[in-house]
């Protein structure tokens, strides 16, 4: 799969390479921007502005490209048309704050590998675990306590012990988990919240790419199903993004890869609340560009979004 992206993208940058004229680069450059091959948008070449003065908004990110262009071909004092389009390209809202929320949270960190996540032999020890998490913040007087992508390996809702205990926990702190939900013969991939004693349950709207789902013909979905997961069939998802009322504000849920597709953002949510299990990719860059992926949409769409990850990337992002 890395080859396969690595050389998917290779291709961008070839063809980009062919052209010399650099407006023609900086136009293709900028077209690349928009094309997102089988749903996956990683590839967002005004990331780089993230941590810079400038604006990462399309038009932005294009006035960035035009004055680097303008400061190739122009000479001498004519570069100040270069200096003008940079300057138009600059980020004004920077130092402006954001509405974070007034209750305490408390953003799980954890470090759990995929290789033992799942296994049955491990099951009580990551259960107790979890629940030591959610009983350190309730010393530490918490309001809300918030848990990775799965942090319990399992279909929760089917666990009426767990979920009674969880209720009951929830009396003292409301709780945000990751786990999976089953429904007839379905899976989804949620969260579940757990306030004062009774849950919602937000089910995940858009799926990984190969990971969650198959985004080909359902022959190919089939086939590639059969070869490397055992015949098990893609997640569902629920049609919209999932709001949850907690004492007054609103939080726009988001699992995982869905937090950083513009699908989570409509509306432009102030608080999102955001779980992630980083496991499958570590030790990679993986949460890192994900972080700053975060960074690009809570600036975009002036959200403060409450992220917390197994192996790497919990943190307040705005």
């Amino acid at each position: 799969m890395m080859l396969f992206v690595s050389f998917g993208y290779g291709l961008f940058f070839w063809i980009i390479g062919i052209f010399v004229n650099p407006f023609a680069r900086a136009l293709l450059f900028l077209g690349f921007s928009f094309f997102h091959p089988l749903g996956f948008n990683w590839f967002i070449p005004e990331l780089t502005l993230v941590n810079t003065l400038f604006g990462v908004y399309k038009w932005q990110f294009g006035l960035f490209l035009l004055s680097i262009s303008l400061f190739i071909v122009l000479k001498s004092w004519q570069r100040i048309f270069g200096v003008l389009f940079l300057v138009a390209s600059l980020n004004f809202e920077i130092g402006k704050s954001l509405h974070t929320s007034k209750h305490k949270i408390y953003l799980s960190s954890t470090y759990l590998s995929q290789d033992i996540k799942w296994e049955e032999s491990y099951r009580q020890e990551s259960i107790k675990n979890n629940l030591d998490i959610i009983k350190k913040a309730i010393k530490q007087n918490y309001d809300i306590v918030v848990l990775s992508e799965s942090a319990f390996a399992m279909f929760l809702n089917l666990e009426k012990q767990m979920m009674n205990e969880l209720k009951e926990l929830s009396k003292e702190i409301i709780i945000v988990t990751g786990a999976l939900y089953a429904k007839d013969t379905d899976a989804y991939n949620s969260t579940y919240y757990f306030i004062n004693g009774e849950v919602k349950v937000a089910d995940k709207v858009v799926l990984v790419p190969f990971g969650e789902e198959i985004p080909l013909p359902k022959f190919f979905k089939k086939l590639i199903n059969d070869m490397f997961f055992n015949g098990a069939k893609d997640y569902k998802t629920a049609l919209f993004p999932t709001d949850v009322e907690i004492k007054g504000e609103v939080f726009r849920n988001a699992i995982c890869y869905e937090a950083t597709r513009e699908e989570l953002y409509v509306g432009s949510p102030k608080l999102m609340i955001a779980t992630s299990n980083n496991a499958w990719f570590t030790p990679s860059i993986q949460p890192t560009l994900q972080k700053i992926l975060l960074k690009y949409f809570s600036i975009r769409y002036k959200t403060v979004i409450y992220h917390s990850a197994n192996r790497g990337g919990t943190s307040v992002i705005y």
